[in-house]
Formats: C-alpha cells, sequence, structure tokens
C-alpha cells in the first residue's frame, strides 16, 4: 500500500543531475543567520527559508525532477499522487508548468488551503479515507497507464528534494550542522546524502512530532513502522511509514531523531512568526523546536542551519493554534 519499490541509494551525482535540471523551474530560497536566534541558543544559527519555495513548500524540487524525468511517450494518462498537504500542490503546479494532467488522491481530513490551492493549478482531487487509501489508490491507477509521483519512495523525487543541500553548502560553507524534519523521509535523506557526501564531518539532525514519528519508531524496531493514525498537528509529516531507502538513509547519515510535542512545534512557531516575522508550519518550525533539545550539541563554534521546510498553514488553523 505504500509503494515498497526498492532502488539503489541515491548518489551526489544524482542530486547534482537534478540541480540545474530543475533550476529554471524552482525557487534558490534565501539563507540567513538570525542573531535572536544565535543569541538565545548560544550558537550560531541559520534559516534556510524554503517557506519561500514556489507553492510554499520544498516539494517542488522532487516534483519536477521526477515529472521533467517522464518522456513523451511515457506520459500515459498524466499523473496520479497521494498526499494531503505540500506534495499535492507541488504535483499540480509542476503538472500544469509542463503540460500534464494530474490525479491527487487526498484524505478527507486535509485541511481546506492544501485542497483550494491543488485544485488552482488544475489537478482533479478525489478524497479518501486515510492516506493507506490514498497510496493503495495511487498505485491502482499506476496499473491503469498513470505515472505515479510518489511523496519520498523515488530516487528522482530523494535526488530533487537533496538539491536545498547542495545551496546550503554554497551559501553557508561554513555550516557545521542542519536539522531536518522528517515525514517519509525523503527530505532528509536527500539533504544528507548531499552534505555529507561533500562534508563527512558534517552533522544532519532529524526532528518529527509525536503522532507522526514513524522514523523514530522505525529506528527504534529495526525496520519499517506502519503507523496505524497520525493524529500530531504537524499534519505534512504525516506519512504513515518511512520507506526502506529512507530509513536507510537515516540510519546511514543522521546523528539522532529528536521527537518534539505539538505544544513545542507551535511555539517555536510564534516565536519564529514574532521575532522573524515568517509563518511557519509546525512541520518546519519543529527544527527549531529540536535545536532548543539539542542546545547542549551546540557551542559557539557551530553554526546550525534550520530547514524551514514550508509555510503552508491556513489563517482558520492557524488561528486555532493553541
Amino acid at each position: 500500500m505504500l509503494n515498497r519499490a526498492t532502488f539503489p541509494p541515491v548518489t551526489l551525482s544524482d542530486i547534482e543531475a537534478a540541480h540545474p535540471r530543475i533550476a529554471s523551474y524552482v525557487r534558490r530560497t534565501p539563507l540567513a543567520r538570525s542573531e535572536t536566534l544565535s543569541q538565545r541558543l548560544g550558537t550560531n544559527i541559520y534559516l534556510k527559508a524554503e517557506l519561500f519555495q514556489k507553492t510554499g513548500a520544498f516539494k517542488v524540487r522532487g516534483a519536477f525532477n521526477r515529472m521533467l524525468s517522464i518522456s513523451g511517450d511515457a506520459r500515459g494518462k498524466g499523473v496520479v499522487a497521494m498526499s494531503g498537504g505540500n506534495h499535492a500542490q507541488a504535483v499540480a503546479y509542476a503538472a500544469r508548468a509542463l503540460g500534464m494532467k494530474a490525479l491527487i488522491f487526498m484524505p478527507q481530513s486535509t485541511p481546506k488551503n492544501y485542497v483550494d490551492g491543488t485544485r488552482s493549478y488544475g489537478a482533479t482531487v478525489s478524497f479518501v479515507p486515510t492516506s493507506l487509501d490514498g497510496f493503495a489508490a495511487m498505485d491502482d491507477y499506476a496499473t491503469k497507464g498513470w505515472v505515479a509521483v510518489h511523496p519520498f519512495n523515488d530516487p528522482l523525487v530523494i535526488a530533487g528534494q537533496g538539491t536545498a543541500g547542495l545551496e546550503i553548502l554554497d551559501d553557508a560553507p561554513q555550516v557545521t550542522d542542519v536539522i531536518v524534519s522528517i515525514g517519509g523521509g525523503g527530505l532528509i535523506a536527500g539533504i544528507a546524502t548531499a552534505v555529507k557526501s561533500r562534508r563527512p564531518d558534517l552533522r544532519v539532525w532529524g526532528v518529527e512530532t509525536q503522532g507522526a514519528d514513524c522514523m523514530a519508531q522505525a529506528l527504534a524496531a529495526g525496520h519499517v513502522v506502519t503507523m496505524s493514525a497520525v493524529t500530531s498537528i504537524a499534519r505534512t509529516l504525516g506519512a504513515p511509514a518511512a520507506s526502506e531507502e529512507t530509513l536507510a538513509a537515516v540510519k546511514r547519515y543522521v546523528e539522532s531523531v529528536t521527537v518534539v510535542s505539538d505544544a513545542e512545534a507551535i511555539a517555536a512557531l510564534r516565536l519564529l512568526l514574532e521575532r522573524t516575522k515568517m509563518l511557519v508550519e509546525p512541520a518546519g518550525s519543529c527544527t527549531l523546536a529540536a535545536a532548543e533539545r539539542l542546545r547542549d550539541q551546540f557551542g559557539p563554534d557551530r553554526h546550525v542551519v534550520l530547514f524551514l521546510c514550508g509555510g503552508n498553514i491556513g489563517v482558520d488553523d492557524l488561528c486555532r493554534l493553541p
């Protein structure tokens, strides 16, 4: 149900090839030092503001890298995807840009802003009871001639996400640590592969929220674990399971995965909004919450990048935050 297809590990060469391929379709997002957060944590904190990416999140990187690889003859009936958030909008946006038809399966609990955004790019939305049902429907349509664009279990998607890691190294060559949030693990697999391949001494830290912690559960169990339900407020971290490939990348490259509470992610969201004027969704603000937890790891000589993966939180949801 979660597309257990296996593939060789993504390499630095894959990511370096993806970077120029997608360059004209995505934004090179800013990276800047935060004096406020640096003083607060007693180290040097930098913010990679991927919330200013097209569609408001990093997902377009992987979507374009995957979809640009589809030749005319292989386009079939169009592309099909499953997502309750940022991947849906990314695939819809990329499909419109590339002149392709897109069908997106979305859980019935998907917030309205994601549904409206996905439809605004011209995609057809079909609702399913749960994300597991959506993955099953996506796989079924793939057998009928549609091209499936998986949100994380695809080497081209992972390589596309990894291009953000190349930008971090270019824009902050002094970086010593990168903190990245985890949904299904495609983002951290790509970024970690990119930065560790060029800088083996650099440390990558993962973060999840309670109730959306499939990677932490997989690490504890020693194998992929499928969650029966995702309950965290960080909806865009809501993959019910990692994949064998993303789990392997985390085991190989990532120092640890910190699991923070929703309350910690919300407190970090408020701090980022008040002090940096950036409205980051909980899936991104949790990196600051993790930095607070990990502060003993970072002294004044460290240079820590927080990857703010997206800013697609609806106004109604924002006003309902506790």
